[in-house]
């Protein structure tokens, strides 16, 4: 997967590798962190990587979380009828017990803990302020982590 998405960015002229960088971090499981790394092993500069993945990173979370309110608001009155998954009982769990801090930095992929704790009731703002934290925590996290290990692999 990892090189189909570099080979996607690549497709991308020089001058709009970083737009391709942005909307690959949209993807849950691939977000800002996985997104820079790919930027990075493609020759972006590392800056340019980090910026555009935690920019698409953060504007797919806001879109979920604005979706996801909406969609609550909807549905809110109507009667349960299924069984919670097995992910949704973890993030229950998570946001229980840590509440939306606690789940914006632990429970990825953000997409979902977002959309999961805006179902849950909890405050959107609260939510869309975590998880941004979290899209931009754990984005030069792995940046810098990623950085040392090229540079280590380089040498």
């Amino acid at each position: 997967m990892i090189e189909t998405l570099q080979t996607f960015i690549q497709s991308f002229p020089g001058w709009l590798q970083w737009f391709a960088v942005f909307l690959v971090a949209t993807i849950p499981f691939v977000e800002s962190y996985a997104g820079t790394l790919i930027g990075v092993a493609i020759g972006l500069h590392p800056a340019v990587a980090v910026s555009a993945a935690i920019s698409g990173n953060a504007a797919a979370v806001v879109l979920i979380v604005v979706i996801s309110s909406r969609i609550r608001q909807r549905v809110r009155s109507a009667p349960k009828t299924e069984t919670p998954s097995r992910g949704r009982e973890r993030v229950s769990r998570l946001f229980q017990r840590f509440g939306i801090p606690g789940v914006a930095l632990i429970g990825h992929p953000t997409q979902i803990s977002s959309a999961a704790m805006v179902g849950f009731g909890a405050n959107r703002t609260k939510v869309l302020a975590w998880e941004l934290v979290s899209v931009v925590v754990w984005g030069l996290a792995v940046a810098v982590l990623g950085g040392l290990g090229i540079e280590v692999l380089a040498h």
